[in-house]
């Protein structure tokens, strides 16, 4: 059993290094880490938003949708279609979550996630709606959210099944010249038969 598991990992490329961090980006990626754990731990997430109501407001909203992005961005940057579908599949994906809570702005009947007294939580939405003056629009802003994370994730998916994979042919929904006339000569003797 130990040498089958031990051939999944070889096949998974186990034993192959991974690939360089640059400098940079480890000292970037360090902050970010350490600034969104005093952030996790923090009371009311202060330290990370350096006690911006507003920005407190949205930094949930905000770290739902930036951290994908930024992910998606990272492996466009590295051209890595994979990963690059993945992130960006779910950063639209947190939109259809983000549309539910601005759609319960007015009728606040969501519970609540806090990390303080559920007695002093206020809801995001309901704050930053009122404070915008569109409180009252908050099933149209939540809808038009809805509609847009859904076209984002069917253009992703379409965007990723058009892509070249390792075959010859430009797209996994089109055939490659060689089987195109094998499928051209299997028609015309069938169509001989009749």
């Amino acid at each position: 059993m130990r040498d089958f598991l031990y051939s999944i990992l070889d096949q998974l490329g186990y034993d192959e290094p991974w690939k360089p961090v640059s400098q940079p980006a480890l000292w970037a990626w360090m902050v970010f880490y350490v600034a969104f754990l005093a952030y996790a731990f923090s009371a009311h997430g202060g330290f990370l938003f350096i006690d911006s109501a507003t920005l407190c407001l949205w930094g949930g909203t905000l770290l739902q949708w930036l951290v994908p992005l930024l992910l998606a961005v990272y492996f466009f940057s590295q051209r890595e279609t994979a990963g690059f579908v993945f992130c960006l599949f779910f950063f639209f994906e947190n939109w259809l979550y983000t549309a539910t809570y601005m759609a319960d702005a007015r009728a606040m009947v969501l519970p609540l996630v806090t990390t303080g007294d559920p007695e002093f939580a206020k809801h995001d939405f309901n704050t930053i709606f009122s404070s915008l003056g569109v409180l009252d629009y908050d099933t149209t802003i939540a809808a038009v959210v809805r509609a847009l994370g859904w076209c984002g994730m069917i253009a992703v998916v379409i965007w990723f099944a058009r892509q070249k994979t390792g075959r010859r042919s430009s797209s996994p929904l089109q055939a490659s010249d060689n089987e195109g006339s094998r499928f051209q000569q299997f028609l015309s003797k069938e169509s001989k038969l009749d």
